[in-house]
């Protein structure tokens, strides 16, 4: 395990947009302004070496001297994001863009990249100081929308940390962002895809009608977190494990599902069983889909709003775990395959109809929520250094609702695979039973 490190930091500034921007309100889209999304998200991005590659050959530059500097280009395209969030009536988030700017934060770590690991893997020391929460900055109204830290590795790495008022974007959104201004860092004048607003494509109808059952949004009789002892690991399915959880499936399944299903279904069955929760307690595992490709038309390019739905999967503790490995595949399988435009629609319709406050209960132990994030594009942001050696999300302390979620990240174990890193968190004596269930059905785990 990594003992702590020192991270020396300056003073936080805003960084406001380089030119002149329009001052004017923005109102959020209805599947943005929804209370289930009025948090911050924090993402991670480990970086090798600031040796930077471009036309007069490699020398040494500050990473954050660059990407401080592209930031402000990036704003002037992307300037909503360097304005501050108000609400009107009936609680519509808007945004009022001031041309305020996003915060920035430089600093420097006594450690280097090596000491992180052969395979970095969360959760990370000091991560409170690798993202440092500037006091006051994270609420949801009033405050800025982006807050991004870089700090320089004693290695010459680099590492780059974001957080995000969700409300404004969600993965493929804040991606985009990120592409342009890894793009203007590298040199480019403008990115090579223009943002686009439009919030208005995922408002509610007039009038509204759900015509789908959202569960997500159902009650269910909370089951108490042990918060106590909390470990946390991750697991690593490359070729492999794939392999051997698709053995376990019928042909016609095993054919037709993707990797993110076979896992889900997997790690979903060993969750409850090592939970040992009551057999006629009913379970549910959540999973964030984005829903860009269901549109017909589709969204504009460049469209960098949340497109997001939380479609649910159901059953109870004793079916779920007596059943075999292809009864939770095909429930999971089902309502992934019920996202469509009308589901979507349907969503924002019902958050409007309900006050934007129904919400996902994350807080119980017999809900799962998983975020698939190998695919978003994280893993392709390139400030002029390379690629990034590790992305996730920005994880440190344990609290409760890690023990309710998990994020697939992308990875590339030691024999140089490409897979998914699986991140779990569980009380102890139901972590030591979980790997067991794990090593049992995928034979191996790294």
């Amino acid at each position: 395990m990594m003992t702590n490190f020192k991270v020396t930091r300056q003073t936080p500034v805003l960084v406001r947009p380089a030119r002149p921007t329009p001052h004017e309100m923005k109102p959020l889209s209805d599947i943005d302004d929804q209370e289930a999304l009025r948090f911050q998200v924090s993402d991670i991005l480990f970086y090798k070496t600031t040796f930077l590659n471009n036309d007069h050959g490699v020398k040494e530059k500050d990473p954050a001297e660059i990407i401080k500097s592209a930031l402000a280009e990036t704003l002037v395209f992307y300037y909503p994001f360097a304005g501050r969030l108000r609400e009107g009536p009936g609680r519509k988030l808007m945004v009022d863009c001031t041309g305020e700017g996003v915060l920035f934060i430089e600093a420097d770590a006594d450690v280097t990249l090596e000491e992180f690991g052969k395979e970095i893997r969360p959760p990370f020391p000091c991560m409170d100081e690798l993202l440092f929460n500037v006091p006051g900055s994270d609420g949801i109204l009033h405050t800025p929308l982006l807050l991004i830290q870089v700090t320089r590795l004693r290695c010459g790495g680099f590492i780059f940390a974001l957080r995000l008022n969700h409300t404004m974007s969600d993965a493929v959104g804040i991606v985009q962002f990120l592409m342009a201004l890894s793009e203007i860092a590298r040199g480019a004048s403008t990115p090579s895809i223009l943002p686009v607003w439009k919030r208005e494509l995922m408002n509610a109808r007039n009038p509204p009608k759900i015509t789908y059952p959202h569960h997500e949004y159902d009650h269910i009789v909370p089951n108490p977190i042990d918060s106590d002892n909390l470990v946390y690991k991750t697991f690593f399915f490359g070729p492999e494990e794939i392999f051997s959880l698709r053995s376990y499936l019928p042909l016609h399944l095993r054919n037709k599902c993707s990797k993110f299903e076979v896992i889900t279904a997997c790690v979903w069955r060993c969750r409850v069983n090592a939970l040992q929760l009551d057999p006629d307690q009913e379970v549910r595992v959540l999973y964030y889909v984005d829903a860009r490709p269901k549109f017909d038309p589709p969204l504009p390019k460049g469209y960098y709003g949340n497109v997001l739905v939380t479609p649910v999967a159901r059953t109870t503790a004793g079916k779920l775990t007596e059943n075999p490995l292809e009864f939770a595949m095909e429930l999971v399988m089902k309502a992934k395959s019920e996202v469509t435009e009308e589901y979507m629609k349907s969503n924002a319709d019902l958050i409007v109809m309900g006050g934007r406050r129904p919400n996902v209960e994350k807080l119980s132990s017999s809900i799962f929520l998983v975020a698939d994030l190998t695919r978003v594009g994280f893993d392709e942001v390139d400030f002029g250094w390379g690629k990034p050696v590790f992305v996730g999300l920005a994880i440190g302390d344990m609290q409760e609702i890690h023990m309710v979620s998990s994020n697939y990240l992308p990875s590339v174990n030691k024999k140089g695979e490409k897979g998914i890193l699986v991140t779990i968190c569980l009380p102890e004596l139901a972590m030591k039973k979980f790997v067991q269930l794990i090593e049992m059905t995928v034979k191996r785990i790294e």
